[in-house]
């Protein structure tokens, strides 16, 4: 009876450390729960102002657009204008050298009437007549030929204010042209910057100007179009950081990645028939698995340069492995 009255004692005595170590750990998921719950607040503001600020850069493109396509048609207009002005400025100077051919003319016969007069008194009221006539005809043609002249002034004045306006125009639509290529540059740099972080210790890769150059070794198998598992993994490491740069580039720059298949110049012995088939073709092999790796065709290039493009211009087998490289270059079209 003893005995079993100590055992219910020490069942008593436990049960205030249960209530303990479940308050403890109610307090613990709900702190865990409340963390998450502010992680996700912040979470949410950042993800907002980052699509307001992208809204605003799509829209000051939208304007850009609009502002070069305007000056498009400013100057295909100023570009007419100076066309009929020098169109009417042919047409004055031509009627300008009629009136002084005319002049000229005219001055011949006047002098031909004073000969005339000093031969014949007789005649000479009627000399007198026609000559004032005369006088009178070159004074109506002196003043046309002087309004001609004022006309031409202001047309050449016209002329040259409508030369000031496309230099004007050329010099925004080269300041908007050079600001889409530094945004181009932009993103080059930030493709070129995620690669050579996710691959900065794999040999054989790396990046040359505005190049990301992959040796070919580690790709194809020597005289081979086939990627290697590697290669596939390499390139589909590639594909999906070049769709994260893709999509915050702006739909209205036109841009390509170019993917540039090189050899080297020794003989070729396999089933193609030269390097340029060979490097041609490993340069669509790679454009076919960036397309099947969801990387849009309509910004993809694939060129064959043979071995007619070399880095190395040694013949020692380093120099031909360096050679032998697949190219990326995120370039305009």
């Amino acid at each position: 009876m003893a005995r079993r009255r100590r055992g219910s004692h020490n069942a008593l005595d436990a049960w205030p450390g249960y209530v303990d170590a479940l308050s403890t750990l109610l307090m613990v998921v709900t702190f865990v729960l409340l963390v998450f719950v502010v992680g996700q607040q912040f979470l949410s503001v950042s993800l907002s102002r980052r699509e307001h600020t992208l809204d605003a850069l799509q829209k000051q493109l939208a304007e850009l657009s609009h502002i070069l396509s305007m000056t498009e048609d400013k100057n295909k207009s100023l570009s007419s204008t100076v066309a009929t002005l020098a169109d009417e400025k042919q047409h004055n100077q031509a009627q300008l050298q009629t009136l002084s051919t005319q002049i000229a003319a005219l001055t011949g016969q006047l002098q031909s009437k004073d000969q005339a007069l000093a031969s014949a008194d007789d005649t000479s009221k009627q000399q007198n007549s026609k000559i004032s006539d005369l006088q009178a005809q070159i004074e109506e043609l002196t003043r046309q030929l002087q309004a001609i002249s004022n006309a031409l002034d202001i047309e050449k004045k016209a002329e040259q204010g409508k030369d000031a306006q496309i230099a004007d125009l050329g010099s925004k639509l080269n300041l908007a042209l050079a600001d889409k290529v530094n945004q181009l540059k932009r993103y080059r740099s930030e493709f070129f910057g995620r690669l050579r972080d996710l691959l900065k210790d794999q040999k054989g890769v790396n990046v040359v100007g505005d190049r990301f150059v992959f040796q070919s070794e580690i790709l194809f198998p020597q005289g081979s179009a086939d990627l290697t598992p590697e290669g596939r993994k390499e390139i589909t490491t590639l594909a999906h950081t070049f769709k994260q740069v893709a999509s915050t580039i702006p739909t209205d720059l036109p841009w390509i990645l170019r993917v540039d298949g090189h050899a080297d110049r020794q003989p070729i012995h396999s089933a193609f028939p030269s390097n340029w088939e060979l490097s041609s073709e490993r340069a669509i092999t790679v454009v076919k698995l960036l397309i099947a790796e969801g990387v849009d065709p309509h910004h993809l290039a694939a060129t064959g340069f043979a071995d007619y493009q070399p880095l190395d211009a040694a013949s020692t087998p380093a120099a031909y492995a360096r050679n032998r490289r697949i190219e990326f270059r995120l370039t305009d079209r």
